[in-house]
């Protein structure tokens, strides 16, 4: 007898697919920006997929497959293609490389995932999530205009023409791929647990939060992505170097 599968979790997952391969076309047509939204929308969708799995109890292996394979075009494929066309093409063929080298880390980051899933990764994640990955890229793409024009307001424009170079994006994108398939430890928001009580000034933070990300969404997403991946890069450098600290 076959058994059947649930809808809902897996409806938002192809809703993850959808907005992933909508990015594809956008960046084709070289909307970047709309590119760059999806794979916004396609990380908001991913985390709802999983979040009702475990509300409504319809976590099945059928959902993690294709969760994964969402994953792969998502936040593997969409952004190579969407930061190869708006960047690493005018590097010809180290450009398509990086790119490429960007969808393989997404996908060995993904088997890794799944192999150790249930075992190593439950609050926490090795290496850098591709979601979060893809996020770098994304949001690279929309606050560099508006990173460039707060430079020359700073009369910083020295900065901002290296910026205006692409060699940094072609670094950030080897970068942020090796980050994928490294060991370094990645906090997950499982960790957070949204049923204590928590100080009501946190409550006031997060509204705060979300004030200036209405103000300013693009730069302030792109810090936060930042942040997130220079955090796991500052936490693995402490845990390196505190051994050789208290043995001094």
């Amino acid at each position: 007898m076959r058994k059947g599968i649930y809808l809902l979790p897996n409806i938002i997952t192809l809703s993850s697919m959808f907005a992933g391969f909508y990015s594809i076309i956008a960046s084709f047509n070289s909307d970047y920006e709309r590119a760059a939204w999806a794979i916004m929308i396609a990380s908001v969708f991913d985390v709802l997929d999983g979040w009702v799995a475990r509300v409504t109890h319809t976590t099945s292996k059928f959902g993690i497959e294709i969760d994964s394979l969402s994953d792969a075009i998502s936040f593997g494929v969409a952004p190579g293609v969407l930061v190869y066309s708006w960047s690493l093409q005018s590097f010809g063929k180290i450009g398509w490389l990086g790119a490429f080298f960007m969808v393989a880390c997404a996908a060995l980051r993904l088997a890794r995932f799944n192999v150790q899933m249930g075992s190593e990764e439950k609050k926490h994640f090795t290496g850098l999530p591709s979601p979060a990955a893809a996020l770098m890229i994304a949001t690279t793409v929309l606050a560099y205009q508006e990173v460039i024009d707060a430079l020359k307001n700073l009369h910083l424009g020295g900065l901002a023409d290296v910026l205006s170079l692409d060699y940094w994006v072609l670094a950030l994108t080897f970068t942020v791929a090796g980050l994928m398939v490294s060991n370094i430890t990645y906090h997950s928001v499982k960790e957070a647990n949204l049923k204590e009580r928590r100080p009501f000034g946190l409550l006031v933070g997060i509204v705060a939060l979300l004030t200036v990300v209405a103000y300013h969404p693009a730069l302030v997403l792109f810090l936060i992505s930042l942040t997130y991946v220079l955090a796991g890069i500052g936490e693995a450098l402490f845990k390196l170097l505190r051994p050789r600290t208290t043995a001094a």
